[in-house]
């Protein structure tokens, strides 16, 4: 079997087991908000970006997700570049200032190192805008380095929740000849979003409610439906 496999396998396991916790509390945070009109709001910068769009306008997936897109952040814009826009202290406050981020949504922010000061700062100014704040992160990858924050704080230090990757320092599963290599941060995010998303989907179904649940475009009557969540969640998320 792939050696690769075998560490993503390894992984999964340990978070399916030791966030069990984490991912009730998220998914029950989560569900209030959605019940109450809340929002979602997801931010990640450079490969953690990739995250926001991985549950956002998915078929199958939770509507009330909106992605906070920064595209100075993005790897299209420069990859190395982002990294260090990344490591800019006070630059989240120039895009964050606008964002509409109310009492009673929820943000998630994703940094597996958990150093830079954009997504620190990030989840400062979402919880100061009054909403629930979880970060998807690796105490154990920023325990290992030194903070790039001017108040040397971590992600894990300013949320309200934390959801552990369990992601080792550089983001890497194998190593052969001295040489680090194969992450594991996106496949592993990846699942732990789906498992908050589709316990929030089953919390609320269970509520007696019905979730809002964008069906794939190739199902009869999914446009009608889709466009009738769209309707619904268009002012705030202006993305759809």
């Amino acid at each position: 079997m792939n050696s690769y496999f075998e560490e993503v396998q390894a992984l999964l396991t340990i978070v399916g087991e030791q966030e069990k916790q984490s991912i009730n509390e998220s998914a029950k945070h989560i569900s209030k908000a959605v019940m109450s009109d809340g929002i979602i709001h997801l931010f990640g910068s450079g490969h953690s970006h990739i995250l926001t769009e991985e549950v956002f306008y998915r078929a199958g997936g939770l509507a009330a997700i909106r992605p906070i897109f920064v595209e100075d952040l993005m790897l299209f814009k420069g990859a190395s570049r982002s990294s260090q826009l990344e490591r800019q202290n006070d630059l989240s406050e120039k895009f964050m200032h606008d964002e509409d981020i109310r009492p009673g949504d929820v943000c998630i922010v994703i940094s597996s190192s958990g150093v830079n000061p954009v997504p620190i700062d990030v989840a400062t100014i979402a919880k100061e805008k009054g909403a629930f704040v979880i970060g998807l992160t690796s105490p154990e990858y920023a325990k290992s380095c030194s903070s790039r924050h001017k108040q040397k704080h971590y992600l894990h230090d300013v949320v309200d929740l934390v959801i552990d990757n369990h992601i080792a320092k550089g983001d890497t599963l194998l190593k052969s000849n001295n040489i680090p290599f194969g992450s594991g941060s996106t496949v592993v995010g990846a699942v732990l979003l789906n498992m908050v998303f589709t316990q929030v989907i089953q919390t609320i179904i269970e509520s007696g409610e019905t979730p809002p649940v964008f069906l794939s475009s190739n199902i009869e009557g999914a446009d009608e439906h889709n466009q009738k969540i769209i309707a619904k969640y268009k002012t705030r998320i202006p993305q759809l």
